[in-house]
């Protein structure tokens, strides 16, 4: 064994402690899928323009920016809380069962809309077939719709929309836990 060989082999292993730490960081967190609530019961007296997104609930929209902006358009009278995810991002991952929960009980009077961003159509079907949200999500494989509302690249990000249709606040990262969701409907979406 030369001199530089225990440093190689130390170069090596810090290589792959570093590519293990950013896999992990980015891809699944380990925790088996929270399940879903039962959203029939909850959303079953939304009005007309509610019940249309839970209509399309699960559903991946495609249209871009102007099918996302007509969206709000058409929801005035209600707030409107965007969440931007990504099927591969741990973080959305984490904080998804707090939209299920918030959009179970809020729906008749909140809306919520996803959006997909950075992300395959493929596994962002099959993350919303695992984590079902009573909503639908656009797609937004370039970050477009994302920079409509000023976060094309913090995964996640969640923007309020005031009844007006009027973007006033946007939360960069994720929720800790559904209190600071729920704290921030409270605040942004009335």
């Amino acid at each position: 064994m030369t001199n530089r060989q225990p440093f190689r082999m130390l170069i090596a292993a810090l290589g792959m402690l570093a590519a293990a730490l950013v896999l992990t960081a980015c891809g699944d967190d380990g925790e088996p899928p929270a399940q879903a609530p039962d959203y029939s019961a909850e959303l079953r007296d939304s009005p007309p323009e509610l019940a249309a997104l839970h209509d399309e609930a699960g559903e991946l929209l495609d249209g871009g920016a102007p099918a996302f902006e007509a969206r709000i358009d058409d929801l005035a009278g209600y707030p409107v809380v965007v969440n931007k995810w990504a099927s591969w991002c741990a973080p959305c991952k984490a904080e998804f069962p707090y939209f299920q929960s918030q959009a179970a009980k809020r729906g008749t009077e909140v809306a919520f809309v996803g959006v997909n961003s950075n992300d395959g159509e493929e596994t962002a079907a099959e993350f919303l077939a695992e984590q079902p949200v009573p909503y639908p999500s656009f797609l937004d494989p370039k970050l477009e719709i994302a920079a409509v509302f000023d976060a094309p690249t913090e995964f996640p990000a969640t923007a309020f929309y005031d009844a007006e249709g009027e973007l006033v606040h946007v939360r960069r990262g994720a929720y800790a836990d559904e209190a600071e969701l729920e704290a921030d409907i409270e605040r942004y979406a009335r």
